[in-house]
């Protein structure tokens, strides 16, 4: 086989089927632990539809989980830009940033997240 041929077999594997499809492709990727593949799967449906926050947010775990930091970061950014409020992204984002080494950015996002869960310290 050539590259190309490879390329193009691999890419169309990647892209084939209705959103729904993809989007259960791309969850079994997850849950088998084949973050890499779950994260082209997601990143042509986040392309597609880029208002959903569901395939946004499951690319970023994926990339997370497949040490994609700044991948994982820039998908979390655009979450919680979009929804202040969402405290599992700035959880993962927090997480995301800690991980890089990035302590005093990840300290904020931490903070909210966990205030949204209502784990607040003890007085």
């Amino acid at each position: 086989m050539d590259t190309t041929y490879e390329a193009a077999y691999d890419s169309a594997y990647y892209t084939h089927g209705t959103p729904a499809e993809r989007w259960e492709r791309a969850q079994l990727f997850f849950a088998a632990k084949e973050y890499t593949a779950a994260a082209r799967v997601l990143a042509g449906l986040v392309e597609e539809a880029p208002e959903q926050t569901g395939p946004r947010l499951l690319l970023a775990r994926a990339y997370y989980h497949s040490a994609q930091l700044r991948r994982a970061e820039t998908e979390l950014r655009v979450i919680v830009e979009r929804d202040p409020v969402e405290g599992y992204a700035r959880l993962m984002l927090g997480r995301t940033l800690e991980r890089q080494g990035r302590h005093a950015e990840a300290r904020p996002h931490l903070r909210l997240a966990s205030a949204m869960a209502g784990d607040f310290p003890e007085v």
